[in-house]
C-alpha cells in the first residue's frame, strides 16, 4: 500500500465535510474510464448530489483511503437490509485516484471492505465490475468468483455497450 495512506471509515459528518474531495475523487474515476455508473463528462453538480444520496443512506458503509491529509481513495460496503439478505453486503465504486494507483491501494480498500462487512455479520459479498477492466482482475485475486455475465450491461461515454461480471466471495463466519 502507499506510503504513509491510511484507511477509515468516514461518517455522515466527515462525508458533508469533506465533499469537495470525494467530489474531485468521484470526477477523476469517471474522466479515466472507471464504470461506477457515471459518464463523461460528469458535472460537479451531479457528483454532488451523488454524495448527498451516498451521507443520507441507510447502512451504508464509506471508507476513504488518504495520504496525508488528501484523500485519494474509496470504496463502499451497502449492507442488506432485507430479511432474508441480512448475511450479504453488496461492495459499490471502489475509486482510487488516477495519481495514487498501482500503490496498492484498491486491494487495501477492499480487504478493508471486507473486514467491515465481517464486522457487521456478513458473510457474502457480491459486486459487479466491467468484464475485462484491471478492477475485474483484482477482484479475482482477492478470491471472487463469477456468478454469471450480463452481455451488454453499460455504456461507456463513447457509446460502446460492455459486458458486465457479477462476482462473490463468501467470507468467513464471524467467531
Amino acid at each position: 500500500m502507499a506510503a504513509g495512506a491510511v484507511i477509515h471509515e468516514a461518517g455522515l459528518a466527515e462525508i458533508d465535510a469533506r465533499t469537495d474531495e470525494l467530489i474531485a475523487l468521484l470526477i477523476d474515476a469517471v474522466e479515466s474510464g472507471a464504470s461506477i455508473g457515471f459518464l463523461t463528462p460528469l458535472s460537479d453538480a451531479e457528483a454532488r448530489e451523488y454524495w448527498r444520496t451516498v451521507s443520507e443512506a441507510q447502512n451504508r458503509i464509506v471508507l476513504v483511503a488518504q495520504v496525508g491529509r488528501r484523500i485519494v481513495g474509496a470504496v463502499q460496503v451497502d449492507l442488506c437490509e432485507r430479511a432474508n439478505g441480512t448475511h450479504r453486503a453488496e461492495i459499490l465504486k471502489l475509486m482510487v485516484h488516477r495519481r495514487a494507483r498501482h500503490q496498492g491501494l484498491g486491494r487495501a480498500l477492499m480487504e478493508a471492505a471486507a473486514r467491515a462487512a465481517a464486522a457487521q455479520g456478513r458473510t457474502l459479498l457480491v459486486l459487479d465490475t466491467r468484464s475485462g477492466d484491471p478492477s475485474e482482475v483484482l477482484y479475482r485475486e482477492l478470491g471472487y468468483q463469477t456468478a454469471g455475465v450480463i452481455p451488454r450491461y453499460a455504456r461507456s461515454s463513447t457509446g460502446e455497450m460492455h459486458d458486465t461480471v457479477l462476482l462473490y466471495k463468501e467470507l468467513s463466519a464471524p467467531a
